[in-house]
């Protein structure tokens, strides 16, 4: 540790005693008793004379040293002056150490340059007086015995060597240490470097790193944290990287794209559940398996799931009951099927195609197109999806489910409907229902719209109708249903007849019931505060298609055939 001489300071190292030196000598001339600052070194000394005179305790010693140098110097009056300056200077020096450092950033550039120049001729006084060493003999011993009795002997920051006084020490380090000094010229303009962490300026590039490596040894706990900090966010970033990777995956379980099998395995595989607990016969087993194994080999449904007489049904308890509804339109004809434990949680778009394709084959207006089939299997659906997008329909649809259907639990939407529908040569358009269009994100315009499909036919009619439009494919987020009518009830309201693939058998065979009760019919009920969802889209079939409207079908996107309700007029 090196110990400042004029203000006590201590610093760690030369470079650094450097700087600190160099303030001092740039510093303001400032009285140590009253703080009177802005004149020139002279002026000081009269200002000290003069108004602390009894404030002083070295006047005295003035009187002393004025005296012997008088003694010593009589027929060398011109050197006189030169003494003075130098006891002054040495009392000024001493006066300095008294008062409270300045920084040199705080001073007035005029003020720094004067000082600046009052000490350069400091030192050049100081350098003519020491040439005569025998002149100087009796003045230095008495300026030792005055700054003895005040203050100890300055000693050399940078070799340790010992001076009588401190501006003989300023002499001394401007002398032989000036190199060290790096003192910059007045006329030399110097890059300034500021300290990154707390803005302090240096014109050393070497001092700056020094005290910047002491910043750093000084805040080592900053790099902990940072190393924390890093760790932390590196742990966030694989943690959300698992967690799109788990949704990714659970989006591939939920539209049947993770190759875990199509029907048949999961057909297989649920119904060994259902042996191993005990609710279902190993004998049943085999016999379904066989059925489900011929069913897939010939690619028509095996009708386990199917029930039929449904409309009927509804067209005998409406003539007889239902006092609340005014007139209700019912559609062609439709068999009702239930998902089974093939397709179970993944088939409903392919149950209701099976409804739709099932009320088209028992009306005469489709015989043409649709001759010779009969209601296919999901596999066979799926095949015939597959075969639609090699004649070129749909393409976009295509690509997103990897032009693969057959062996997936992949799901199906209206667009797979349409494009089926329309490879078959069945004339049919898609309405989106984009956006709510009543309160509570309700959509009376759907409503509305099914209405107008199916009382077009005719006007003044009986409160039963048995329309002959087909029933409608109805797609919403996560699942879709078949509309089979419409009822307007007395009080105006609208109310939509729908079949519901995840609606179970049993339960639909008791529409079948000659004394059919209401509560029955409530499980097809769905009045507009029941369909909310935010967006709605229908497959609607209005004929049969001819083979050149087929080849214009097939080369018109999908998308370009959407319908919005907002834009329909009917």
């Amino acid at each position: 540790m090196l110990s400042c001489d004029i203000c006590g300071e201590t610093v760690t190292s030369e470079p650094d005693m450097k700087a600190h030196l160099i303030v001092h000598m740039e510093n303001e001339v400032i009285c140590p008793f009253c703080k009177l600052s802005g004149v020139n070194y002279d002026e000081m000394c009269y200002h000290i004379e003069t108004a602390h005179f009894e404030q002083n305790e070295l006047e005295r010693n003035f009187k002393r040293i004025n005296s012997i140098q008088h003694a010593t110097s009589n027929n060398r009056k011109d050197n006189t002056p030169q003494c003075r300056m130098e006891v002054n200077s040495s009392i000024h020096s001493a006066g300095v150490t008294n008062h409270p450092k300045i920084s040199a950033q705080s001073q007035p550039k005029a003020s720094t340059l004067k000082h600046k120049a009052f000490y350069s001729e400091n030192l050049t006084v100081s350098t003519k007086f020491l040439k005569n060493e025998k002149k100087q003999c009796d003045l230095s011993k008495i300026k030792g015995s005055v700054y003895e009795s005040m203050y100890s002997r300055p000693e050399c920051p940078f070799c340790g060597k010992i001076e009588d006084c401190s501006q003989e020490m300023e002499t001394h380090v401007k002398t032989k240490h000036a190199n060290l000094l790096d003192t910059p010229l007045e006329d030399c303009d110097q890059p300034l470097y500021d300290c990154p962490m707390c803005g302090l300026i240096f014109t050393n590039y070497h001092i700056l790193q020094e005290h910047v490596d002491l910043h750093l040894e000084e805040s080592s706990f900053g790099k902990e944290l940072a190393h924390q900090l890093q760790q932390e966010e590196d742990r966030k970033r694989s943690e959300e990287s698992r967690q799109e990777m788990e949704e990714f995956q659970k989006l591939q379980r939920q539209y049947g794209l993770d190759n875990s099998g199509g029907y048949k395995q999961q057909q297989l595989r649920n119904m060994e559940i259902e042996v191993n607990r005990g609710r279902m016969h190993p004998s049943e087993f085999h016999r379904r398996k066989a059925d489900m194994m011929e069913s897939l080999a010939i690619g028509i449904d095996d009708g386990k799931t199917k029930t039929s007489g449904i409309i009927e049904a509804l067209y005998r308890y409406y003539q007889n009951a239902a006092t609340d509804v005014r007139r209700v339109w019912l559609s062609t004809v439709v068999d009702h099927f239930y998902s089974s434990f093939g397709d179970k949680g993944w088939g409903c778009g392919y149950r209701n195609f099976q409804m739709l394709l099932s009320s088209l084959l028992q009306n005469d207006a489709y015989v043409d197109c649709l001759k010779g089939m009969s209601v296919p299997c999901i596999p066979k659906i799926q095949s015939m999806i597959e075969d639609a997008w090699k004649e070129g329909f749909d393409p976009q649809g295509a690509s997103q489910l990897n032009n693969r259907l057959q062996g997936t639990k992949a799901w199906i939407g209206a667009c797979e409907v349409y494009t089926l529908l329309t490879s078959l040569r069945v004339k049919c358009h898609i309405v989106d229902f984009h956006k709510s269009t009543g309160p509570l994100g309700t959509h009376p315009r759907l409503f509305e719209w099914i209405l107008n499909y199916y009382s077009s036919e005719m006007e003044g009619s009986p409160k039963v109708v048995c329309t002959s439009k087909p029933p409608i494919y109805l797609q919403h987020q996560g699942h879709s249903r078949t509309v089979v009518g419409i009822e307007e009830r007395k009080n105006r309201t609208l109310c939509l007849l729908i079949f519901d693939p995840g609606c179970p058998s049993r339960e639909m065979q008791k529409l079948l019931k000659q004394d059919m009760e209401a509560s029955t019919i409530k499980q097809l009920r769905k009045f507009v505060g029941n369909l909310k969802h935010k967006q709605y889209q229908i497959v609607a079939v209005e004929g049969v298609l001819s083979s050149e409207e087929k080849v214009v079908s097939q080369e018109t996107s999908i998308s370009s055939l959407y319908s919005r309700e907002d834009s329909l007029k009917n």
